[in-house]
């Protein structure tokens, strides 16, 4: 089948199996291999992208399904080539990734709470990656993360004002 993805703001022209997971057009069609293979049953979240700024599980999901959608990998959220989000730089000014396996889905279920809640509690983050799995156990970090890129995002951690 052909299908019609919008891919981190790039449209791509695919010819796809209907069987083929998002999850694996992503990782083997278009070499975006920040998303992983977790379960490949939606519960450790490893696969975890946004679609339409949403949080969802790329391997539940037909790439066909996706044509007309707004996909972001963690690819899509660096400024340019080399460089990190303040959410990217966040994680590791804090170590908020210990083997990095689920870091990219960790970030983009952060960028999107951060999307629609530029303040959120402790709770709130808590709440935002629930969904997720971390086996290295790193979630004190990984909250730590959020909240701190959340904080910089608001520019509270400015430099103060030259006298």
């Amino acid at each position: 089948m052909r299908v019609e993805l919008e891919v981190n703001k790039q449209k791509h022209a695919l010819e796809v199996e209907p069987r083929t997971t998002l999850l694996d057009c992503l990782r083997d069609k278009l070499l975006l291999t920040g998303a992983h293979a977790g379960c490949e049953h939606g519960v450790c979240g490893a696969c975890t992208v946004l679609i339409d700024g949403q949080p969802a599980r790329s391997c539940l999901m037909f790439a066909v399904q996706a044509d007309g959608y707004a996909i972001t990998t963690i690819e899509g959220l660096t400024p340019g080539p080399g460089e990190l989000s303040p959410l990217q730089d966040a994680f590791c000014e804090t170590h908020g990734m210990q083997c990095g396996y689920c870091t990219p889905a960790m970030i983009l279920a952060a960028h999107a709470l951060l999307l629609k809640n530029a303040a959120p509690t402790r709770d709130e983050i808590v709440d935002a990656i629930s969904a997720n799995i971390c086996r290295c156990t790193g979630y004190a970090q990984i909250v730590e993360a959020i909240a701190l890129a959340a904080e910089r995002m608001r520019g509270l951690n400015q430099p103060p004002e030259p006298r």
